[in-house]
């Protein structure tokens, strides 16, 4: 059964009494007092379950929003396009391109956000009879963003529109030889953009700084969906669609959805109302490319933001990484199944190769971080650089980084000509992006740029030690008052007999979960480890038993090695506090809840 929400003077203090857990933190209740007057208020008003209600408070949603929130639609959440700055030239420039039958050429990047937002756009010319060039440059020989080399074979191609999607906003000098060349250029993009634009006939990009629609939280793909809807209207306008059929851009909110949950952008406004529906999209497994991912993936059951962000992302993200960068754009772009098929299979295989060369490359960078931490942790940012890492994974070595010292944390290649590539990975409340610009212009790296979470740097080997040493000054009020924070937040307490199907269900309603809308941490209290063994070579698996003698099955990922995996050994028998997510487990036809363990603490 549910128990009791916490008076308000056990909130000020800790959630079950929990002042220091394994991790090292204090639990809080996410309700503050205004915060559980509107979850009582959203209870007496509207019937809404106490524990959806705590959640929907706790995520700041106001007693009248409560139905919108619920259900969020895009229809409702999306505002006039044309408030994105640039957005009516980009719009007429595309309807040119259109109806001039013109070679467009798509440069997206090599990530998740890229590829989506280069599928995206190419379906939609194709639709419109055009036979667009795209291309996702190699990660290694090629780097991030346009290049000469790139340009020039566009125009011997035959191209006279550029658009680049999810990069390019800093792209002056390639841009520029663009229009030498005779291609008109349009940035889709979302990174954090210089005063001063690159040459092009339109930048839609919600962080240039001189726009003010409130959209900076959109992905690249956001971008490029937003930027169809205005082309469509611009053609209808135009009597383009009066002989024939537009588009049906609702039915690409799936591409929209992944890109979305693979860029952690945040999970709010109109990117939940994308997520939402796009998961429905993808559930009618109409893609052709995206059914064939699920099932290379063994995705059993309907998809969910989770399995975006921990399947079907990494492996798209693994051709970018360590293959052919181009597989992740061409699978969404494939109409044949039996291609569709292969190009899958070949993204599962490079991914669990990706998985063997993270795992060697994170062991690197844990024990360098260590050394330069010491045994008190000190520093407010983790910088590691390694000769031999792939440079396709330093991303998500800074990742492992950044959740083991819950700091900023970076990860750079060293190459033979003395300079490194890098990822730096962010906390909530420190924005790198803006840091690492900084860095550039103070000429500490030789290229860098990003958004709040994110990162990636070009720097010199013989600059590491001052980039460390600006990133420390600059961040490290930041990153103290961010840590300050780092209490686990939890949104109500359980027994295992209430843990079931039906639970989940009612908690999935304020979903999707992801960054920015944080998946509902519950604690189960004074429940004890019946069962902890390791499974795998860094899990644990758990059983875990209330006093009414119900039982709920838990798993603990990455643990192992870990405080947090050292408590769970150490204590089988015993009642513990156990804190995690709910999350359903479909093998088989058979639906099972369990519990991510994500923290405990002793009864």
């Amino acid at each position: 059964m549910a128990l009791p929400a916490a008076t308000f003077d056990e909130r000020d203090r800790y959630f079950l009494g929990v002042e220091k857990s394994a991790t090292g933190r204090a639990w809080r209740d996410r309700l503050d007092d205004r915060g559980l007057a509107r979850a009582t208020t959203m209870t007496q008003r509207f019937g809404t379950p106490e524990l959806l209600a705590r959640v929907l408070a706790g995520r700041g949603v106001e007693v009248d929003e409560v139905g919108a929130y619920l259900d969020p639609t895009v229809k409702n959440l999306m505002p006039d396009p044309s408030v994105l700055a640039g957005m009516d030239a980009a719009a007429a420039r595309l309807a040119d391109a259109i109806q001039r039958n013109e070679k467009v050429a798509i440069f997206g990047d090599y990530d998740v956000d890229g590829a989506t937002s280069s599928a995206l756009l190419a379906r939609f010319m194709r639709s419109c009879g055009l036979d667009p060039i795209v291309h996702i440059p190699d990660r290694i020989f090629e780097g991030y963003g346009p290049n000469a080399d790139a340009i020039r074979s566009f125009a011997e191609r035959g191209a006279t529109l550029l658009v680049t999607v999810d990069c390019g906003t800093t792209s002056h000098v390639v841009l520029a030889e663009a229009a030498t060349l005779g291609l008109q250029s349009i940035v889709l993009d979302h990174h954090l953009a210089d005063e001063v634009l690159p040459p092009a006939v339109a930048v839609v990009n919600a962080n240039r700084a001189d726009d003010i629609s409130g959209l900076g939280y959109l992905a690249a793909c956001g971008i490029v969906f937003m930027t169809l809807v205005a082309l469509t209207r611009e053609l209808r306008r135009r009597g383009y669609f009066d002989a024939r059929k537009a588009p049906d851009l609702l039915s690409m909110l799936d591409l929209v959805a992944l890109g979305t949950v693979a860029d952690v952008v945040p999970l709010k406004g109109l990117n939940r109302a994308f997520v939402a529906k796009g998961l429905i999209a993808m559930r009618r497994r109409e893609q052709i490319g995206l059914t064939a991912l699920m099932d290379a993936s063994r995705l059993s059951g309907p998809p969910e933001a989770f399995h975006l962000g921990f399947m079907l992302g990494p492996r798209i993200n693994a051709g970018g990484r360590i293959g052919r960068a181009d597989l992740g754009a061409r699978l969404m772009l494939e109409d044949d199944s039996t291609e569709a098929a292969r190009i899958a299979v070949e993204l599962d295989r490079l991914n669990h190769e990706r998985r063997a060369i993270e795992v060697a490359a994170v062991e690197q960078a844990e024990a360098e971080a260590l050394a330069a931490l010491g045994l008190e942790e000190k520093g407010a940012v983790v910088v590691t650089a390694q000769a031999g890492w792939h440079p396709g994974v330093v991303g998500l070595v800074a990742a492992r980084l950044k959740e083991r010292f819950g700091r900023p944390s970076f990860a750079i290649s060293l190459e033979p000509g003395g300079t490194g590539t890098g990822s730096g990975r962010s906390i909530p409340g420190v924005d790198l992006g803006r840091a690492v610009r900084e860095a550039v212009h103070q000429g500490l790296l030789v290229k860098g740029g990003g958004h709040a979470m994110a990162a990636g740097i070009t720097v010199r080997k013989d600059g590491l030690g001052p980039f460390r040493a600006f990133m420390e000054e600059t961040l490290s009020a930041a990153v103290e008052a961010a840590r300050r924070e780092t209490a686990l937040k939890i949104d109500g307490a359980v027994s295992a007999g209430a843990v079931n199907t039906e639970l989940c269900a009612l908690l999935a309603k304020a979903g999707p979960y992801g960054a920015g809308n944080p998946e509902p941490v519950l604690a189960l209290p004074s429940h004890t480890l019946a069962y902890v063994d390791p499974v795998g070579e860094n899990h644990i698996r758990a059983r875990l038993r209330s006093g009414d003698g119900q039982f709920v099955n838990a798993i603990c990922f990455r643990c192992v090695g870990t405080p947090l995996g050292k408590a769970l050994i150490d204590n089988r028998g015993r009642a513990m506090h156990v804190a995690g997510y709910l999350t359903v487990d479909r093998w088989q036809g058979a639906e099972r809840v369990q519990m991510r363990i994500v923290d405990v603490a002793l009864a």
